[in-house]
């Protein structure tokens, strides 16, 4: 049980250093390796409840900056669709679900490394679509971030806002698909309090991760973090 708790601690101090210095990262990185430790469902709600909070650090920033009809197409239907995701999360075999956590995290570690982007312009329609299928994945994976992210890259908006709007996104559906796990009785007092004890670790080190970004190589940073998180996945997915 020690082990397992000081492994809990290490992953997510690494997972909170990437997210720090990259703006993203943290559940794609401790989430399939959390899922190991404790249960596929445990992972995702220890990964939701670390992000949210590392998120509402950066809410008061990223508000004044967001773009607010981006955001409402992409966030309306995904608060929608979360529910659905959590559905499966809760009911699919362990074994599977963490299978599945893995192969996100491989499918969109991979993209992101390899350059991929969005060819076309941001519109309603296809923001709606993305916002229901990132909904789906965050309830089952905690992952759900990455999609959003390559596709608001495609817009005209500077990074700052880009990062803005992805703050706000994740804080809203996170916290949704945290009150939908609390409510189906995925959140016991003991998980709560594993998570919160995961907490601080997470947000200093997120802290500290901001603070190296000026001082860091932002392009090779970036590429080291998504090929951490693309072997991650792959050895999450191969146990």
């Amino acid at each position: 049980m020690i082990m397992t708790e000081l492994s809990a601690v290490a992953i997510v101090i690494i997972a909170g250093l990437v997210r720090g210095t990259t703006g993203f990262g943290g559940a794609m990185l401790m989430t399939p390796i959390l899922s190991g430790l404790f249960s596929p469902i445990n992972a995702v709600v220890i990964a939701l409840l670390l992000e949210t909070a590392a998120a509402l650090v950066m809410f008061p920033d990223a508000l004044p900056k967001a773009r607010w009809w981006t955001l409402v197409y992409l966030t309306l239907p995904a608060i929608l669709t979360v529910p659905l995701g959590g559905y499966l999360l809760l009911t699919l075999d362990p074994s599977i679900a963490r299978k599945l956590i893995s192969g996100v995290v491989i499918l969109f570690s991979s993209m992101l490394l390899f350059g991929f982007r969005y060819g076309g312009t941001p519109r309603v329609i296809t923001s709606l679509a993305l916002g229901s299928a990132v909904g789906v994945l965050l309830g089952a994976t905690s992952v759900g971030a990455p999609p959003v992210i390559l596709y608001l890259l495609s817009g005209p908006d500077s990074i700052a806002v880009t990062r803005a709007n992805l703050t706000v996104f994740v804080t809203a559906i996170s916290v949704i698909g945290l009150v939908m796990l609390a409510a189906a009785g995925a959140i016991n007092s003991a998980l709560a309090i594993t998570a919160a004890a995961l907490t601080m670790p997470f947000l200093l080190s997120t802290w500290l991760g901001a603070k190296l970004f000026g001082r860091l190589s932002d392009a090779g940073v970036r590429r080291f973090a998504l090929g951490l998180m693309l072997c991650v996945g792959v050895i999450s997915f191969l146990a």
